[in-house]
């Protein structure tokens, strides 16, 4: 299995958020790091993504660079298969309702395929709330002509006959889109899981209002780093919808993948540029935060980070100033998140904070 000889990383917990109109929406939150909400597309199951090959590389490897809070949207996986409905408005509402839930303040998103357009409504609707805005694999919608209407009909079609079977045959059309270079293994995995993923259904009365989505007139007022990445011979969203994002974008960078798979995979080249991109783009989130100064720490907090630049473990510092031990632990994690540090480089880029104000 792909990726299999990677260290596994710690599983998330799932947990459950009500959306404006009461849907219950799963989320899940794992890795260390700058936090990053991962806005994905509709075939994901939190249950089973760990075990995927098609997606475990994915999350091990992003957990690796941030802390990742991730949901399945409404009608698939964890998350209600009955909710009220898929409009766009509700979609969004369900992003808001994560965000709450997770207790994020301020983070990077990244909108994967149909989760692009939600990811760039609420970077438009919330600028304080988002660091950095990534795009992948996706597109703003109100791009549909006659034969993408034709198509669309088509595959509901199918849908309608074919996802429920327990032969792979009609859903394996949507496989070979998705992952054309994937293995015998990778594909057999996505013609189970958009079974399991979801109904016929509320797959087709998703579709429905998807189609309807279009954000492009935001793009030109957002304000913020945007990163563009997109494999140019997938064929789920055309490489024209990724120039198309990074052209009207202000500021925005695109990164073309030399791959045909709409998700990436693990032993693909198109992997390590996708992730050294990423890790690049994230870099300045792992830095202390200037807008915090040693004035905003209280003198306890400043006077154990000082006893920390001089070597003593939290054992010792305890000791040094008569606390306990889990005292000394809640004050650095206070003036860790007053630092805009985490991670295991947090006691590290605490102290340097502080010891750079001082200086």
């Amino acid at each position: 299995m792909p990726g299999s000889n990677r260290t596994p990383p710690t599983r998330d917990q799932v947990r459950f958020c009500r959306s404006i109109d009461g849907a219950r929406i799963a989320y899940a939150t794992h890795g260390e790091g700058p936090p990053l909400l991962v806005n994905t597309c509709w075939l994901s199951h939190l249950q089973h993504d760990w075990e995927s090959p098609v997606w475990r590389h994915f999350l091990a490897d992003l957990g690796r660079l941030a802390t990742v809070t991730r949901y399945d949207e409404r009608g698939f996986g964890l998350s209600d298969w009955d909710a009220p409905d898929y409009a766009f408005e509700s979609r969004v509402a369900d992003l808001e309702a994560v965000v709450e839930a997770a207790g994020l303040d301020r983070f990077a998103l990244l909108g994967m395929a149909q989760g692009g357009p939600v990811a760039i409504a609420y970077a438009h609707r919330h600028p304080a709330r988002v660091t950095r805005l990534i795009l992948y694999g996706t597109h703003a919608g109100g791009l549909h002509n006659a034969e993408d209407e034709a198509l669309e009909d088509t595959f509901s079609q199918m849908i309608r006959v074919g996802w429920a079977r327990p032969d792979a045959l009609f859903r394996r059309v949507f496989t070979n889109l998705l992952i054309p270079d994937a293995t015998e293994e990778q594909m057999r995995w996505i013609d189970e899981l958009q079974r399991t993923s979801t109904s016929a259904d509320v797959n087709i009365a998703a579709r429905s209002q998807r189609k309807k989505v279009d954000v492009r007139d935001l793009l030109g007022e957002l304000r913020l780093p945007t990163l563009v990445l997109h494999a140019v011979r997938e064929r789920m969203a055309e490489f024209a919808q990724a120039r198309m994002l990074a052209a009207s974008i202000p500021g925005a960078r695109l990164v073309s993948l030399d791959s045909a798979n709409h998700i990436l995979l693990a032993d693909e080249p198109a992997w390590p540029v996708f992730l050294a991109e990423l890790t690049a783009f994230l870099a300045p989130d792992r830095r202390p935060t200037r807008s915090a100064s040693r004035a905003e720490l209280t003198d306890r907090e400043q006077e154990i980070l000082r006893l920390a630049a001089h070597g003593l473990d939290n054992v010792a510092i305890a000791e040094r100033l008569t606390l306990s031990v889990r005292t000394v632990e809640r004050h650095l994690s206070n003036a860790y998140t007053k630092l805009g540090v985490s991670g295991k480089v947090a006691r590290t880029a605490a102290v340097a904070h502080l010891l750079s104000e001082e200086s």
